[in-house]
Order: structure tokens, then C-alpha cells, then sequence
């Protein structure tokens, strides 16, 4: 039986880039979705889309603790087709499918403020504020908001345009809006144990041990480590493998799989 959706709830779901482009029903789910009445902000990552664009300009991609490098070069590749190619296709996509879309990057009305705080990193920024009120308002009209992970560094220079990993501006733009729960559609089922046993449940302290412990690892980590700040706002997440098909509607319906962490 479908749980039927709260008027009041906000649910975030992330795309990851392993899943953009893969012959699943997310997209599909989403429109449904908002058919039924649910308001969802969609963010979305897409770095198999710039490693791509990097390996035709002849640039390498590299990364740090699961966090991709970016010089002045990656960055302009990064912005280009976060916030153009892959963010427009995805409206596109949605739109045809009947869910009123519309795409934004973090930049756009400052929805995402972000410090560079690692030299290893380059341009990359770590989240310092969120400005929900323009999707607030997005979704109090009905729009469904599609997110790229750029953000905007000011100061007194000027400002300057930042990468963001798009689990960690999913999981700051779920605690700011206060979301009744944060969805990671990815490549993999779920958290899994040392003995890739799944984990079905997480507690906050059990998400930050898998982490310490290294039984997370790469892309896991910023999955975790934003699971864990929604959590704290009081926003359940769910990591599940997108790929399947109808992976997000069961979710929504109260089912799914995958590995829940909540606080």
C-alpha cells in the first residue's frame, strides 16, 4: 500500500552521476511523484560527465579522499557541465515528463556559500551556509528545483565560483530546508559492512564509526558524512542503488532496501 505523501514534507533527492544517463525509472519516479503532490528538490552530481569533457581536453582527474581536484582548468570544465549540459538535460528530462523542472546552481540567489579550505584540493569549497529561500519559494509554486553543486565564495576580492561534492550540498540542503528525508540514488544497494554484508539501519555514532573505522570508503564518505548532518536536523536518509527500476517510488512508498541512517 503507497504511504500517502506529506503536504508539508520536503524530500531532496540526489542523483548521483553514476546513475545520470543509466537506463532507470528515477526520472520517471520523480514526475509521478510530483504528480502525486510531493515536494522534491532534486541536486546532481555528474562526474563521469566532467571526466569525460577533462579527457577531451587533455586534462587528468584526479582526487582526494573521494573529493575530485580542481584547478582553474577543471573548474571551467566542472561549471560548464554541472550547471549547463547535465543540469539542462535533466530539466529537459523531467519536463517531458511532466514535472515542471527548474534548474539552478548553487551560485544562482547564493543558495550555496562555500569557503576553499583545502591547498590539495584547488577550487573546491567547503559548504558554510546555505540560502534556502529561493527553493522555498520554487516549491511553494509548484516547481520541482534541479540543483548543480556550484557554490560562490565572496569576499572583499570579489567572488569566485567553487566545486562541491553533490552528497555534501544534498545533505546541506536537506537540513536547511528542514526536509522530512534525503535520498541518495546511486550504483551500489546501500552502506555495506566489512563482510559487504548490508547494513540496513544506521545510527549517527554507527555512520561516523564505519567512516573512522575505513569500512567506508571513497564515494561512501561524503554519502555518510551527509547523511549524518540531515540526521542531525532531524532528516532521515536513504541510500539505495538507482539503477533499479523503480527504485525512488518504492522508497516514497515507505519500502525500497538500501541502508536508512537517521539520528
Amino acid at each position: 500500500m503507497t504511504t500517502p505523501p506529506d503536504s508539508s514534507g520536503i524530500t531532496v533527492i540526489k542523483l548521483g552521476g553514476s546513475t545520470l544517463g543509466a537506463r532507470d525509472t528515477s526520472l520517471r519516479d520523480i514526475a509521478d511523484a510530483r504528480r502525486d503532490g510531493r515536494k522534491l528538490v532534486v541536486v546532481h552530481g555528474g562526474g563521469a560527465a566532467i571526466s569525460a569533457w577533462l579527457e577531451r581536453s587533455g586534462v587528468e582527474a584526479r582526487f582526494v579522499r573521494g573529493l575530485r581536484v580542481t584547478d582553474a582548468a577543471t573548474l571551467e570544465v566542472a561549471v560548464a557541465v554541472l550547471a549547463g549540459v547535465v543540469n539542462k538535460q535533466l530539466v529537459a528530462e523531467l519536463s517531458a515528463l511532466g514535472a515542471p523542472a527548474l534548474g539552478l546552481s548553487g551560485a544562482d540567489s547564493m543558495i550555496l556559500q562555500a569557503r576553499r579550505y583545502d591547498a590539495d584540493l584547488g577550487f573546491v569549497g567547503r559548504i558554510e551556509r546555505v540560502n534556502p529561500f529561493p527553493i522555498e519559494e520554487l516549491l511553494g509554486l509548484g516547481y520541482v528545483p534541479v540543483i548543480a553543486p556550484i557554490a560562490i565564495e565572496q569576499d572583499s576580492g570579489g567572488a569566485q565560483l567553487l566545486n562541491t561534492n553533490a552528497d555534501t550540498a544534498a545533505g546541506e540542503i536537506a537540513a536547511a530546508l528542514h526536509a522530512e528525508r534525503l535520498v541518495f540514488l546511486t550504483d551500489v544497494e546501500g552502506v555495506l559492512a566489512g563482510d559487504r554484508r548490508l547494513i540496513s539501519q544506521l545510527s549517527i555514532p554507527e555512520a561516523n564509526a564505519l567512516v573512522a573505522a575505513g569500512v567506508a570508503a571513497g564515494g561512501m564518505i561524503p554519502k555518510l558524512e551527509a547523511a549524518v548532518r540531515a540526521a542531525g536536523a532531524g532528516c532521515a536518509t536513504r541510500i539505495v542503488a538507482g539503477t533499479t527500476p523503480g527504485a525512488l517510488a518504492r522508497v516514497l512508498a515507505g519500502d525500497g532496501g538500501g541502508t536508512t541512517v537517521r539520528a
